[in-house]
Formats: structure tokens, sequence, C-alpha cells
């Protein structure tokens, strides 16, 4: 940890993000109470998240060719600054009477750009401020960090609600402006741009590379279908109140429970982190997960559900950390923005039509026949990756071997 502390980019860097998500994360709570309270309609709280989902599955793609033009900090800073604009501007407009549901649709459309050019910039930063040997500290050290932001974010921001949302929306204003300041601090040795011109073939060669990247496409994918059939939170509200019997402040604690196991669990990473086996390391994380899903599904205690949700987001960061280490030592720094790009879109994916599909299947099955069957889904998709990516399976280091040119 300490090495790791000494390369003052990376402090930076990592504070950048941590500012600037907790402010994000304050923005949401916020737009979301406000549109419900301007409305009374969930339709138009879907649509606040569609909102930031499309504009940013349509720009992922290009953003990750700027980042491998361009110097990411500066690209993490614009997009930052364009997040405070658009809080200052919630800000003057709540303070003067003047919110409405096509304002914060609005500005939930630029929130979606701003966030499309900096998931693929902020991916692929940290192998270029730290060693090899130093990568997968960096990257879980980076993800507990957002964990805090992610559990820390919504509870300050409900918190200052009570005052007003222009409050909170202020708070998110001068934490993305410390953002803007703190990246400032992120330098390095700016590789040379690719020379190939601006083009269709340059802006998709993220997917054609990792066609022929067995490992890496092997790990994303892996993911991607874990969390797309693992998608029990959207849930929660319907497993708090019907089958654990408990009220608001339990399902509180039940959607911050997996946020929590994976801040723990990145911690012990940043301090020890994986050498051996980590292809195996991998796929049982992802099986344990799946475990995790069927406790809980099954669970008619609140503290039994409570463990295996943390159980759940332990096992998830241990998936995370892996792969997104692997993603980065196993690219070329001219690749690393629109391989990152890619990345960026099965998250955000898996995520979304996770929740979607869990719902769908919820509407059928019920709430726990939905659980169980993404539990027993996971547990598939991990034994058929074993067949299907065997290098995967067998990959011992993370770092193997260079990257190619």
């Amino acid at each position: 940890m300490k090495a790791l502390l000494a390369h003052r980019a990376y402090v930076f860097f990592w504070c950048t993000r941590l500012s600037a998500q907790l402010a994000a994360q304050m923005l949401m709570v916020a737009l979301g109470w406000q549109m419900y309270d301007l409305t009374g309609s969930a339709w138009d709280l879907g649509l606040v998240g569609l909102a930031q989902f499309l504009p940013a599955l349509l720009l992922t793609l290009p953003a990750g060719h700027v980042a491998d033009r361009h110097h990411r900090g500066r690209i993490m800073m614009a997009a930052t600054l364009l997040q405070a604009g658009v809080a200052l501007a919630l800000t003057l407009a709540t303070h003067h009477g003047a919110m409405a549901r096509e304002l914060i649709l609005g500005v939930s459309i630029v929130l979606g750009v701003a966030k499309a050019f900096q998931m693929p910039a902020s991916q692929a930063l940290p192998a270029l401020l730290v060693p090899p040997t130093l990568l997968g500290q960096a990257v879980a050290l980076g993800s507990s960090g957002m964990q805090v932001a992610i559990i820390g974010g919504p509870a300050l921001g409900g918190f200052l609600y009570v005052a007003g949302a222009d409050v909170v929306y202020a708070a998110g204003t001068g934490f993305l402006l410390l953002a803007c300041g703190l990246a400032l601090g992120i330098r390095y040795d700016t590789p040379a741009a690719p020379r190939e011109p601006a083009s269709w073939t340059s802006v998709f060669a993220g997917i054609h590379f990792l066609r022929g990247q067995p490992v890496m496409l092997g790990a994303m994918s892996l993911d991607l279908f874990a969390v797309l059939l693992g998608g029990a939170t959207a849930l929660l509200p319907m497993y708090a109140k019907d089958i654990l019997h408990t009220g608001p402040w339990g399902l509180g604690l039940l959607r911050a429970a997996p946020a929590a196991g994976a801040l723990l669990v990145s911690v012990w990473l940043a301090r020890r982190p994986l050498e051996r086996r980590v292809g195996r390391t991998l796929i049982g994380a992802v099986a344990v997960f799946g475990l995790c899903l069927l406790v809980f599904a099954l669970s008619t205690s609140f503290w039994l559900s409570l463990v295996a949700l943390l159980a759940s987001g332990g096992a998830d960061m241990v998936s995370v950390v892996i792969r997104q280490t692997l993603v980065q030592l196993g690219t070329p720094d001219a690749m690393r923005g629109r391989v990152s790009a890619v990345n960026s879109i099965f998250i955000g994916a898996s995520n979304q039509l996770g929740e979607f599909e869990s719902g769908a299947t919820a509407a059928l099955l019920g709430p726990v026949g939905s659980v169980l069957l993404g539990g027993v889904g996971v547990l598939v998709v991990a034994g058929l990756w074993i067949r299907w990516f065997p290098d995967l399976w067998r990959r011992d280091r993370l770092h193997a071997s260079p990257p190619p040119a």
C-alpha cells in the first residue's frame, strides 16, 4: 500500500474519482426525489435513469476513441466540469423555484453525456499512473473509494435534502469543482497518439481487438452475464416488505450490504493483492456470487439475508478487481480507451438490463422464483465459461506477458 501511495499522480486520480462519485450519488438522490415531488410518477423516475443511460450507451465507443487520442486526465476534468455546471444550474433553478420535469430530464441527458466520456478515460488511466506490478492494488484501492462514495453519497445527499434540494445541489457543485482541481494533479508521460485516421473502423477497434483476446473477452462477458442474471437489487423493496417483514430502515441496510461487502474486500485486496490462480479465483468468485443469491432467495431471516448480500458484494468485488486488472494489463496503451469503452458498455448494459430482467421474471415467478432463477443461472454460466474459455480458467497470474504492440 505504501508503494502505491508513493505515486503522486495516482493519489490525485483516486481523490478525483472519490470526490466526483460522491457528488454524482448526491445528485441522483436529489434528482429522483425532486422529480417524484413534482410529478408523483414512477414512470418519470424511470425516465430519469433512461435519460442518463441512452447517451452513455450511444457515445461510449466514440468516447473511448477520444480517450486514446487525448490526455485522459484532462478528459476526466472536462467531464467533471460539465457535471459541475449542471449541478450549479440545478442549484439556481431550485433556489428560484424554476424546477420542472422537462428541466430534470434535460440535465439528466447532459449528465449521461458527461458519464460517457468520463468512464473510458478513468478506467484506462491507472495503467499509466502506476507500474504493472502495482496495478492490481491500484484497481482494488480505486474500487474501495468508489464503494465509499456509493455508500456515503446517498446518505449525505439524503441528510442534506432535509435543508432543501438546492443545498444538495450546491454541495454537489462544491465536490465536483474540488474534483476538477484535483484532476490537475493527474500528470503522466503522454504516449504518442495513434496515427490512424478517425473512422468507424478506429472507433470499433476495441471490439475487434477483444475478439482475439479470449482471456479478456471471457472475463468481461462472464461479468456481463453474472450481473445480468443476478440483479436482485431491484427486488429488495419487495423482499423487505413482503418476505422479511421489515421497514424502510431494513431496506436501507439491505441496499447498503453489497456495497459494504465490496468495500471490505477491496480494502483487503489493496493490501494483499492476488498473485496466483487468478482465472480460477475469478470464476470461483462468480460461483460464490450465485450461491449467495440462492441463500438470499430462500432466506426468511433478515440477518441471514443481510449476510448473504454482504458476501455477494464481496464476491463481486473479487471479480471486478481481477477483470479490470486483466483488461488493463492485457491491452496496449493505444487501445486502452476503446477497450475500456467496451467494458463500460458491458457494465452499463448488465446493470440496467439486469434490473429489467429481475422485474420481468418476478412478475411471472414472484420475487423468490426470480432470484432463485438468477442464482441458478449464474452457477450455470460459471460452469459454461470453464468449458468455453479454458484459457481464462487456466490463467495463473494477472500479468502473464507484455501486452502486444
